[in-house]
Formats: structure tokens, C-alpha cells, sequence
């Protein structure tokens, strides 16, 4: 379920963010969407890009959209979408 990126793609994510506001380990994401934490560490360092099944799962968890987690270009923090103003990356 977790596939290897081509080198010309990179998909940035938010689960490092997402978890640590709800105090989440790797582990407890691993066990909620069904695979090991190994994968949920590649998966947020982009190394591997979760199928269209397991970004569901992990859209679920999180109670949010898909597009809200992952996307084809770098994400501003939440922080700013919610709130407006400058992103400062």
C-alpha cells in the first residue's frame, strides 16, 4: 500500500504536524490505518507515497480532506490558512 516515489515527484504531507497536535506516535497512526510504523515514517519523510486506500485511511484518522494532508506542492502551516497572514517558510 505505501509505493516508492519517482525522483521527479515529490509529495509533501502534513503528518508530522497532524500528530504531534494530537499527540499521536508513529505507532498509533501505523496501527490505526493497518501498517507498521516503518511506513508511516517513509510516507512522512516523502519517501514513499501512500496509495489512494491508505491516504483515506489516513484522511480519516485526522477527520480531514485528502488535500488537506497531502499535495503536489509544499504546503503553507495550517496556522497561517486558518488565520490568514504571512507564511514565513
Amino acid at each position: 500500500m505505501v509505493r516508492q516515489r519517482k525522483e521527479d515527484t515529490k509529495l509533501y504531507n502534513r503528518l508530522p504536524a497532524l500528530r504531534a497536535e494530537r499527540e499521536m506516535s508513529r505507532a498509533e497512526l501505523a496501527t490505526a490505518i493497518g501498517v507498521n510504523p516503518q511506513s508511516v515514517g517513509f510516507i512522512e519523510r516523502g519517501d514513499y507515497g501512500p496509495s489512494l486506500e491508505l491516504a483515506l485511511k489516513i484522511a480519516q484518522v485526522f477527520n480531514l480532506p485528502v488535500e488537506a494532508i497531502f499535495s503536489l506542492t509544499p504546503l503553507s502551516p495550517l496556522s497561517v490558512q486558518i488565520y490568514g497572514g504571512k507564511d514565513t517558510e
